[in-house]
């Protein structure tokens, strides 16, 4: 399932190693874990990395060859872990070897690493994060004793005639619990029909649900059947029936009593063959209390009564709601991502006000950002961060760094755009001899004795933004509004150098 022949657009492992057996006790692992990889020898190392740079990371096994060692040298973007190596000294020093695996191998460890790898390969100078969507899945998915009683319910209702009433907050899954009572049910092959009710105008919910004659007001250019019609011989789903206008209360309670309907306009009596199923976030027993809701229409639907319960009631099925809703995303979209224990451990702290619909809201979330990769604690977002753990900052090759500061303080410039009479009068050249351009543009020479351009930039860096804070006494947005970058760019940067107000 996870050999690269099958999935060649997901990110992959290369598994480096001459050896047969222990390749494949590695491989057997990473199958497991979900990671998709791919197999090569040594020597066939640095032909793969030409080919293809869409690995997140190498892990390379047995023996190091010096022909191994300098491949790693010339790719610094690409992470390497290290596996039952006999001389791991060989790759002393290289940035990019992020780590070794022990072994024997285990989830928890192999997940770690594979997650460095993946911030290693994220965070490079100039990266860009990884895009894609996912729809919104909701399900019943637990081990709980409160999931396992609604399952029970459902299992004991779906057979009979019986309306059922489904209480529970919001994002709780209270449709999901419909539809599988009508699924188990004898109406199975019938119809299931959702309504909600507070969706729909008081002045049309009429004609929604019971269909209206040809002429019946204005606007009814022909005969409409209704929902209660649509649904004949399944399920009618009656979502939000607290949000119903109380005149629709008396028709829809004359309708579980008799049976029967009218269409709007109509005087035909029509035999309704429905399954009713409702369903409310709100507590009908206080709304009897208050006189919005009908006492005797709250009793014909409360039959059998079903209560989901909130996620916060049942965090220890938060792994398996992970599993079940990560694995519907991957089946539609052919993407995933994976989430560590201590990720996991930190979204069962979470009160979840939003149930799972907000967690499901959630995996969209990360799969955005983090597609295909592992998401760890930092990666959360702030308010799911319920767990402190130490961010893994990947240090890179001095090669790199020095293009990415290059590349940061000369960014947008463009040569291009400079007209000679917009130049300032100090580049204006006008009959004037090259030891006046030298003198009045000594910044950029080289001096005779040479210099470490990477502190020589950072030192510039340092004393631009120090002017501009000064200029506009500390005042970040504005400080930031004159060097031409963002507010978050520019408190990043007086964190990276100490750059505080003077005490006064």
């Amino acid at each position: 399932m996870n050999d690269m022949n099958q999935a060649l657009d997901h990110k992959k492992i290369l598994v480096v190693d001459n050896e047969p057996v222990r390749s494949q006790q590695i491989t057997t692992v990473l199958s497991f874990v979900g990671e998709y990889f791919e197999h090569c020898e040594q020597d066939d190392l640095a032909e793969k990395l030409s080919k293809n740079s869409n690995y997140i990371t190498v892990i390379v096994t047995g023996d190091i060859s010096n022909n191994t060692s300098d491949i790693i040298k010339k790719n610094p973007s690409t992470p390497f872990l290290l596996h039952d190596v006999i001389d791991a000294n060989a790759l002393a020093g290289l940035m990019n070897v992020i780590g070794s695996l022990q072994v024997p191998l285990n989830y928890a460890q192999l997940t770690e690493q594979i997650h460095h790898c993946h911030q290693y390969f994220n965070k490079l100078p100039r990266t860009g994060a990884q895009f894609t969507s996912s729809a919104l899945f909701r399900s019943l998915v637990g081990s709980s004793k409160a999931m396992s009683e609604v399952r029970f319910l459902i299992e004991q209702v779906a057979k009979t005639p019986a309306s059922v009433l489904v209480l529970g907050e919001s994002g709780t899954g209270k449709e999901v619990v419909a539809r599988n009572i009508h699924n188990l049910s004898d109406r199975a092959k019938g119809t299931f029909v959702p309504v909600n009710c507070g969706a729909i105008p008081a002045e049309l919910l009429e004609s929604e649900l019971f269909g209206h004659e040809k002429g019946a007001f204005t606007g009814a250019i022909s005969t409409r059947k209704g929902r209660f019609e649509l649904a004949e011989g399944g399920t009618l789903f009656l979502d939000e029936i607290g949000d119903m206008p109380q005149p629709m209360q008396v028709k829809l309670l004359r309708v579980l009593q008799e049976r029967t309907f009218e269409r709007v306009g109509g005087s035909k009596s029509i035999k309704a063959d429905v399954r009713i199923v409702a369903a409310t976030h709100q507590n009908l027993e206080d709304m009897i209390k208050e006189g919005s809701f009908r006492e005797d229409l709250f009793y014909r639907l409360n039959v059998f009564p079903v209560e989901t319960p909130s996620l916060r009631e049942r965090k220890e099925d938060i792994p398996l709601l992970l599993k079940e809703l990560l694995s519907r995303f991957e089946s539609e979209q052919g993407k995933t991502v994976r989430f560590t224990e201590k990720a996991i451990e930190s979204l069962m702290e979470h009160p979840w006000p939003g149930n799972v619909r907000e967690l499901s809201n959630l995996i969209e979330r990360m799969l955005i950002m983090y597609g295909d990769q592992i998401v760890d604690v930092t990666e959360l977002p702030r308010k799911y961060q319920h767990i402190d753990i130490e961010a893994y900052n990947p240090e890179y090759p001095e090669e790199l760094q020095e293009q990415d500061a290059i590349n940061e303080l000369f960014a947008g410039f463009d040569y291009d755009d400079i007209d000679d009479n917009d130049a300032p009068e100090s580049t204006i050249v006008d009959n004037t001899t090259d030891a006046n351009i030298v003198e009045n543009n000594n910044t950029g020479l080289l001096p005779d004795e040479g210099l470490n351009l990477k502190e020589h930039l950072a030192e510039l860096e340092v004393s631009l933004i120090t002017q501009s804070l000064v200029k506009h006494d500390y005042v970040v947005a504005r400080a930031a509004e004159t060097l031409g970058m963002r507010r978050t760019t520019l408190v990043e940067k007086m964190r990276k150098y100490d750059l505080q107000k003077p005490n006064e």
